[in-house]
């Protein structure tokens, strides 16, 4: 049996970028162009719209690869490896397994994310940001100061987990990314 008599062949379709695909998650303007759910589970690709001080707390995802394509801003990555920074029309590699984060150095930045299954198991990252996100009313980034810190991140860890993201303390931090500065440190 050939392996696509095994598994369901997705169906075309086609998306736009607008508020109906879009979710808001931590402040940051997500909006799926393609869901693991269409692809077997094999990828999936978003459009991110992040300013600085709404980025991600450094995590790990155990299911997938992580590729950035800047379209507007600059970005610095920290990864164990090496930090390094991206501008508009480069590429960032995340890859599965490593601790990882990034800082935006523009006022707003706008990338492509695809992240790709590495395994057996689905890629997860779409499907939490849809399950701890919001829909969104409009397509606009808010002010970092207008959105509230998760008080309690028992929950956000859970569904982390459940979709394979792990999300570091700050003890496991420091060890795995000596140079990251710290979550909301404004870089100049």
């Amino acid at each position: 049996m050939s392996r696509t008599e095994t598994q369901q062949i997705p169906t075309a379709y086609s998306r736009e970028v607008g508020v109906d695909s879009t979710i808001k998650y931590m402040g940051q303007v997500i909006t799926t162009l393609a869901k693991a759910t269409e692809t077997n589970g094999r990828f999936s690709l978003m459009e991110v719209k992040v300013r600085p001080g709404l980025e991600p707390p450094v995590h790990i995802h155990e299911r997938e690869h992580e590729l950035f394509f800047v379209i507007e801003g600059s970005v610095r990555f920290y990864t164990p490896e090496k930090t390094f920074d991206v501008h508009a029309g480069g590429v960032g590699f995340l890859p599965q397994g490593k601790a990882h984060t990034f800082a935006c150095l523009t006022e707003e930045l706008r990338a492509l994310i695809l992240v790709g299954a590495t395994g057996a198991e689905t890629v997860g990252m779409d499907s939490y940001l849809m399950q701890m996100g919001e829909p969104a009313r409009d397509m606009n980034v808010p002010d970092p100061s207008t959105i509230a810190p998760i008080e309690d991140p028992t929950e956000t860890i859970k569904a982390g987990a459940s979709w394979g993201i792990r999300f570091l303390s700050p003890e496991e931090t420091k060890k795995a990314l000596p140079e990251y500065p710290g979550f909301g440190v404004r870089l100049s």
